[in-house]
């Protein structure tokens, strides 16, 4: 009896120590992190307008971009202010007619105050992580957000590319852009970044994009689910950037793989591009076109926007009004919905920041080959020099 009491009273004893000792190590961890500066993540996209009367701007900004459209540095910013006031009514009308603005900046702020809520617990150790926004062409400018986080005490941050699929003329202009803003700002270089420049398999993309389609699925009658041609669209590029030998098709292609192997291939598939504007050669097939000649000849037609992490004018507009509401098979055609607030897409996303941070990784190892295949008037020369520790220089 008193040899069963003392090993009752042990094995209290022991439970009690690792209790106090878990406690005492979270808040040791707590206290640790409050004393550190912030780790930023700094969501990069291209943003858009998220009030009708911002349109103008964003496309000054977008059309002056070089690394998306690469002419003469003379001309480019005339040329950009002529094609931004002819097409600014057109898409005026466009904002309008989905609400007045775009919702890139709700959820990407939203995707981003999530995911760093969850790295607080699963990487204390970089923790407090701060979220961050930074748009190409839109408010907060990457100029804004940087000098945000200088004023936030931020000395390391993730730049998080908000294009799965890397493109020289998304993401390589972000990272363009980085560079600038860091030599215009931060000169001392306080802060050093590092990037997820590309996600085109991650586990928690393939997840919530297949979790989705399968949702969607169950909208169509039940006898023809199993027929029902899923068309994943992702924004076309000019024949001239893909000739570069460009990334972006072959890593929007993997996605769209991943997805259907792990939806088992039971549906049949394609993968389209849309978006195309001007009259130079884009990349194809055009999702319009094919899903008008498809029209006719299925039982039911299910569009994904594979390229792109929220909503946007191009699924909001283009693909739900114009696609899907102009056509006369518009019975037959549904669109998946995009990620925006998916929260196995989110888990998905913190799970690859926190490899990302774990791994002490600047970049992939692609992304050296990226830049010297890209083609711009003031491109990064070196990456070394963007990404790392340059405090002491």
């Amino acid at each position: 009896m008193l040899s069963r009491t003392i090993r009752t009273q042990g094995s209290f004893l022991r439970r009690s120590q690792l209790t106090i000792t878990r406690s005492f190590s979270v808040t040791f961890n707590m206290q640790n992190a409050q004393k550190r500066s912030p780790t930023g993540i700094v969501l990069m996209n291209m943003g858009g307008p998220s009030k009708v009367e911002e349109t103008y701007d964003f496309l000054y900004q977008l059309f002056a971009d070089n690394d998306l459209i690469p002419i003469s540095a003379k001309y480019q910013k005339t040329i950009a202010k002529y094609i931004a006031k002819f097409r600014t009514p057109k898409i005026e009308k466009q904002y309008r007619e989905i609400g007045g603005g775009s919702p890139i900046r709700k959820w990407s702020e939203y995707q981003a105050t999530e995911v760093c809520k969850i790295l607080d617990k699963t990487c204390p150790e970089t923790a407090p992580h701060k979220p961050y926004v930074a748009f190409r062409y839109a408010k907060p400018l990457t100029a804004e957000t940087y000098k945000q986080m200088l004023k936030d005490g931020v000395k390391k941050a993730v730049a998080f590319s908000q294009y799965p699929h890397f493109s020289y003329s998304t993401t390589g202009s972000s990272i363009n852009e980085l560079w600038r803003q860091i030599k215009a700002l931060d000169s001392e270089r306080s802060i050093s970044w590092s990037v997820i420049d590309r996600w085109p398999t991650n586990e928690g993309l393939i997840k919530a994009f297949s979790e989705n389609i399968t949702k969607k699925l169950q909208e169509f009658p039940q006898p023809v689910r199993d027929k029902v041609v899923l068309l994943f669209s992702a924004h076309s590029l000019p024949m001239d950037v893909v000739n570069t030998g460009d990334a972006y098709p072959a890593e929007v292609a993997a996605t769209v793989y991943n997805i259907m192997q792990k939806l088992k291939f039971k549906n049949p598939y394609r993968l389209v591009w849309q978006s195309q504007v001007g009259p130079k050669p884009w990349l194809g097939a055009q999702t319009a076109e094919i899903a008008e000649f498809l029209g006719p000849k299925v039982d039911g037609l299910m569009f994904i926007p594979i390229a792109f992490t929220s909503d946007h004018i191009e699924t909001l507009h283009e693909i739900d009004l114009g696609v899907i509401g102009e056509s006369e098979y518009k019975d037959k055609f549904k669109r998946c919905e995009s990620l925006n607030g998916n929260q196995t897409f989110i888990e998905g996303m913190a799970d690859l920041v926190k490899s990302h941070l774990q791994s002490n990784q600047l970049y992939s190892n692609q992304l050296p080959l990226d830049f010297a295949l890209g083609k711009s008037n003031d491109p990064v020369k070196d990456l070394s020099l963007v990404f790392g520790n340059h405090e002491s220089t």
